[in-house]
């Protein structure tokens, strides 16, 4: 089959790639390399070096490719820093997936497998369920949900076939480390190579589940075929959550250091406190893989102790009032 990844550069784009190619796929890959790296994408990938925001490229790549499936995992993750990139988080996760959209409901694309996230749910009650009214709290979350609905709409008007996943707290090799606003374990063992405190909002006992990118990749990329999953939500990810105070200590041993890693506790930020997921429908779906979170640290450390440290780019922020005053300081 012939397969686009949108972001497939990218952390979780490239481990999809993989995947694909694996298991026979023709893959073409379209990114402008913001977020990812030439070094992650699979060689037998044709890349092609565009933004999704290019309405006359996306439209020349489908015209000239005839795609099967689409796999659309090129977006800016960034909740907390969603809310001072507004026209920069709408443009990229909204008006970029509205272009790979309309390229697929013309050239009839079989499904269009969107990898959206657990920020839709917002506050909700946890565990949070497929069933539970999405109610996103920051720009982020609202863009995702705003792809979810379209592709619905999609679906009822021209038969566009999708699948909408939602991970959560994804991790491992190939996670841009450098990147200083989002992707906690990767700035937790960015801060140990540099031999600094780990930074840390509030008290730290904020909740979240920690997904090793394993447990999902081989999801997304087997999920188009399968046409009963066509047209349905699923979350996926690492079912045991952990309070952020723990995994600071945990990749502190991770990484080869004393579990008491000094720690430099900022005031807390406007986010979710507890947000974790139910798997009991993609288990019902898909083959289930668990790495734990100590043999995924393990892993993921092995990679970054062998790559070093990384220096990220500062973004352009458009509303500068209540930013964190740490992000403040790295923030063009």
């Amino acid at each position: 089959m012939r397969c686009l990844v949108s972001g497939g550069c990218g952390f979780i784009g490239s481990h999809v790639v993989d995947c694909l190619i694996e298991a026979g796929h023709e893959v073409t890959v379209i990114d402008d390399l913001s977020g990812g790296f030439l070094d992650n994408v699979n060689p037998k990938a044709n890349t092609v070096y565009a933004s999704i925001c290019d309405e006359k490229t996306v439209d020349w790549l489908f015209n000239k490719e005839h795609f099967d499936y689409v796999f659309h995992l090129a977006a800016y993750a960034a909740e907390g820093l969603s809310h001072f990139i507004r026209r920069f988080n709408y443009q990229n996760n909204v008006i970029g997936s509205m272009n790979l959209i309309n390229a697929s409901i013309k050239q009839q694309v079989k499904c269009f497998v969107f990898t959206s996230s657990i920020a839709v749910y917002g506050a909700a009650q946890t565990p949070m369920r497929e069933d539970m009214t999405p109610q996103p709290e920051d720009p982020y979350g609202i863009a995702k949900y705003a792809v979810e609905l379209d592709l619905a709409a999609a679906n009822r008007m021209f038969g566009l076939p999708y699948i909408i996943f939602r991970p959560h707290n994804v991790y491992g090799e190939r996670q841009n480390i450098g990147d200083p606003y989002r992707n906690v374990v990767g700035i937790f063992m960015n801060k140990i190579l540099q031999g600094e405190p780990l930074p840390i909002f509030g008290n730290g006992e904020q909740m979240r589940a920690f997904t090793h990118i394993s447990d999902i990749a081989h999801i997304i990329a087997n999920s188009a075929e399968d046409t009963i999953c066509h047209n349905q939500v699923f979350n996926i990810g690492a079912d045991v959550p952990f309070t952020v105070n723990e995994l600071a200590r945990l990749v502190a041993i991770a990484m080869g250091e004393h579990e008491g890693w000094p720690i430099r506790y900022l005031p807390e930020r406007k986010e979710v406190k507890v947000a974790y997921s139910s798997h009991e429908k993609s288990r019902m779906m898909f083959p289930v893989r668990h790495v734990s979170l100590v043999e995924g640290l393990d892993r993921m450390a092995d990679w970054v102790k062998q790559h070093g440290a990384k220096t990220g780019k500062p973004m352009q922020v458009e509303v500068a009032r209540n930013l964190p005053e740490s992000w403040s300081k790295i923030l063009a």
